[in-house]
């Protein structure tokens, strides 16, 4: 091993592997560290995302959105089709060769650049040094110029709902049942608990979420979370809100859960029970002491607007830092942060990140939205276009949500867009990089569209903030 790199990463998720190739790419001398075992105890990289998380979700999100379709929907295309059943192994078989593929790619992509992989544990000392502890318990002192720490979050676990194995399980063991359970509890009811109620509901679970805040999807535009709520009660989701978990009990293989809303104490008894309510920053015997680097009130590791922590030459980037918990901003805060130590200039945009909820219909959004402008009492124009009047959308059977965007009544420059609908996190982009370049509204709507495309919903909306939307009556101005 290098006496010395110019570039060391600890820990190797969607954060770290990008950070670690992007610096390799630069010419920097780059090692990443990572601690995480597949099933059969084999070291691989991609974090949280690849393994358990962003990518098998999907993987389960789209099977089973194919076997709904197939089950409910083809009738209406005029196609017949009987006895649709689905094998939840072959399922979560495909869903287990899509980790290992991506994966593998991971390691494949090291390999090209000239990344050192390094399994096992890393702990940052003083001096610019990390501890490197491989899995067999073999430690070394390793020296790097520069160091930078993304080792992202874990599920939050809760008193009341302590975890146990196969009946009170995080968003991991969500993804592992062999069979859709009759009656399926959800605490919490962000994006981890909706997407993961939503395969299971697919599958014939009755699905309760339990949901302590008083507002459905609080960080959304509340005009897209009471859509999202109106269409997933029409699949047969029962979302609760104002309840909050107060203690479980397992009985054999139910686990009744007990909590206190409005009216008063309640239970309700599941066959399996997911515990969904937030992430937290992984900072466990992450830090010496004397190593220089300072965690904020919330247990983030405190940075600036590039980085950087409070010990020179040490950075910190994704789950574990400020911001939106989201592998897409870790990324770009890892080649930002690879290319300043190369001396490049980079800089991440934290006003265009755009999140995505895969439910059906997605949920997208990016910027500000309106119950935000409202509330700081901001000068707005908004403009909407429903799905419901898009030919493509009609075309595919389609039609539920919108597309809504927020221009600021001066200048008329995008501050946001919230859509609803189909391949809402793939339309969204297209306003993230009209707002990226400055655009106005007007701007977005002089631009030629496709047709027939679910894109025209993005320029009717963009056209309908300053009324001028061909394919609906406009909203008259006060």
């Amino acid at each position: 091993m290098a006496d010395k790199f110019d570039v060391i990463v600890i820990g190797g998720g969607p954060g770290g592997y990008v950070a670690a190739i992007r610096a390799a790419q630069l010419g920097l001398k780059t090692a990443c560290i990572d601690k995480w075992l597949n099933k059969e105890g084999k070291g691989v990289y991609g974090g949280t995302c690849l393994n358990v998380g962003c990518i098998p979700s999907k993987a389960l999100l789209d099977s089973t959105h194919k076997y709904e379709e197939a089950k409910d929907h083809f009738d209406v295309h005029g196609i017949t089709a009987k006895d649709i059943k689905i094998d939840v192994s072959a399922m979560l078989a495909r869903k287990d060769k899509i980790v290992s593929n991506l994966t593998m790619g991971v390691a494949g992509l090291f390999k090209a650049n000239g990344v050192t992989a390094l399994e096992g544990f890393g702990k940052l000392l003083a001096g610019k040094k990390v501890e490197f502890t491989n899995h067999a318990g073999k430690t070394e002192i390793l020296d790097a110029d520069n160091i930078i720490i993304a080792t992202g979050s874990v599920p939050v676990e809760i008193p009341p709902a302590p975890l146990t194995e196969g009946l009170i399980v995080d968003s991991s063991g969500a993804l592992e049942f062999e069979k859709a359970p009759k009656r399926l509890g959800v605490i919490g009811a962000g994006v981890i608990g909706l997407e993961l109620g939503t395969v299971w509901n697919r599958l014939g679970s009755e699905v309760v979420v339990l949901e302590a805040q008083d507002k459905f999807l609080s960080l959304v535009d509340q005009q897209v979370a009471k859509e999202a709520a109106k269409q997933l009660k029409k699949q047969g989701m029962k979302v609760m809100l104002s309840a909050r978990v107060t203690g479980t009990e397992v009985k054999g293989k139910e686990v009744t859960v007990n909590y206190s809303d409005s009216e008063g104490e309640k239970s309700v008894t599941f066959d399996k029970l997911i515990v969904a309510v937030g992430r937290r920053p992984y900072t466990e015997n992450l830090l010496s002491g004397d190593c220089g680097v300072n965690l904020d009130e919330r247990g983030f590791i405190f940075v600036n607007d590039q980085c950087v922590t409070d010990a020179p030459g040490i950075y910190a980037i994704g789950d574990v830092v400020r911001g939106p918990m989201l592998a897409h901003k870790a990324s770009e805060e890892g080649v930002m942060v690879a290319e300043r130590i190369a001396d490049h200039k980079a800089q991440v945009n934290y006003d265009v990140i755009p999140s995505v909820i895969y439910t059906h219909p997605e949920i997208a959004f990016v910027g500000k939205n309106e119950d935000e402008l409202k509330a700081a009492g901001e000068k707005y124009n908004v403009g909407m276009f429903p799905f419901a009047a898009v030919g493509r959308a009609m075309a595919a059977n389609d039609t539920a949500g919108f597309v809504k965007i927020i221009a600021d009544a001066e200048t008329d420059r995008i501050l946001g867009a919230s859509v609803i609908g189909p391949s809402a996190g793939d339309l969204v982009q297209q306003v993230v990089i009209a707002m990226e370049f400055g655009s106005s509204a007007e701007d977005l709507g002089m631009m030629v569209f496709s047709h027939p495309t679910l894109s025209e919903a993005v320029h009717e909306a963009a056209l309908a903030v300053n009324g001028h939307a061909i394919h609906k009556a406009n909203r008259k101005r006060k």
